[in-house]
């Protein structure tokens, strides 16, 4: 089968490898529908996280099951279903609890499982999924083609913006600020307004992020970033700051805006992969009582309650995906979202 590796920074190519095989008893082999990428996939793509050999990289797919192993009891040949950008078996204690990105038997894609075997990158044509009863969530039939993008985004971003938004306790009335404007800040607008806030301000200078923003439910755009941007967060809420605050980026300067624009007693969501060295200054953070909650998505728990939502177009996040190529072009979707030519890029085998 075509599945995608990144050789090198700047260096993503479609090559021919094994067809994946069924090892476990708990696995499932899911021939994908489409797959994407990711925002921080980017940061192998730009050298920032190394590559020390040639990998198969992508961790967001829809698929149709095509075999399922003798163990396996929720999933069966031909459900379509949403892979999140891990592993789980939804069982273990921190499942349990909620933090199914901890699963004491879960794992990565395009990484060997606990048990030795290999889990598919998810660009490509077909995935070898570990622990399948947990990790992939089932979509009632049948699936309308023009479902796919929205299904596709709660493999990760719906979720995450959805988990920014739970981090920091939004809720109605609430005046929300989202720091980022890629799919995952996109998607906490959504999120944010879901959950009944009424004052949404998206920070972003991209005037086509802008107007989707806009179309997501912000009420307000703030363009300025540094103490600029902080001063006209004050400006839009009474001087004081926004009761919460998403930070959907994942840098110093990101995390360093996200405080700063917050209310004294404010929280700030934080759910962007750590690059560029953030920090958190905990000394502001006592003097104003600013909390910080977050980090890596569970976002397996949140499909069931997001899916009816996504399937009735109460909320569109599918919207984010604003190019289509097939899985030989990854590298070009790679391009686009690096030169921000595209905010999201759908890749269909």
């Amino acid at each position: 089968m075509l599945a995608t590796l990144i050789h090198a920074p700047g260096d993503i190519r479609v090559e021919t490898v094994p067809d994946p095989v069924l090892s476990t008893g708990r696995d499932a082999i899911v021939r994908v529908v489409a797959a994407c990428v990711c925002g921080s996939d980017l940061w192998p793509y730009r050298g920032v996280t190394p590559t020390r050999e040639p990998r198969r990289i992508g961790h967001e797919f829809v698929g149709v099951v095509e075999a399922v192993g003798d163990e396996v009891e929720r999933v069966r040949p031909g459900d379509f279903v949403i892979a999140p950008f891990y592993v789980c078996d939804g069982t273990c204690a921190n499942c349990r609890n909620g933090v199914s990105t901890s699963c004491l038997h879960g794992g990565w894609w395009g990484s060997e499982d606990r048990d030795g075997a290999f889990a598919d990158g998810a660009q490509g044509e077909r995935v070898r999924v570990p622990l399948a009863d947990g990790t992939l969530a089932v979509v009632p039939g049948p699936v309308s083609d023009d479902e796919v993008p929205g299904l596709l985004t709660l493999s990760d971003v719906m979720g995450t913006g959805h988990h920014a938004a739970v981090s920091a306790g939004v809720g109605r009335g609430d005046t929300v600020a989202v720091v980022g404007d890629g799919a995952v800040g996109l998607c906490a607008i959504i999120a944010a307004k879901r959950l009944g806030a009424t004052t949404i301000i998206a920070m972003s200078r991209h005037p086509e992020r802008q107007a989707l923003a806009r179309e997501f439910g912000a009420t307000h755009v703030v363009a300025e970033r540094g103490e600029a941007g902080v001063e006209a967060v004050r400006a839009l809420t009474g001087g004081i700051g926004a009761d919460r605050v998403l930070e959907c980026v994942g840098t110093k300067e990101s995390m360093d805006q996200a405080i700063r624009s917050a209310r004294p007693g404010g929280m700030v969501g934080y759910v962007g992969v750590p690059n560029g060295g953030p920090e958190l200054p905990v000394r502001r953070l006592f003097e104003t009582n600013v909390g910080v909650n977050g980090g890596v998505a569970p976002v397996r728990g949140y499909i069931e309650e997001l899916l009816p939502d996504v399937r009735s177009g109460a909320i569109r996040p599918g919207l984010v995906f604003d190019l289509e190529l097939p899985l030989a072009e990854a590298a070009e979707a790679y391009a686009a979202m690096d030169e921000r030519r595209a905010v999201k890029v759908l890749l269909r085998p």
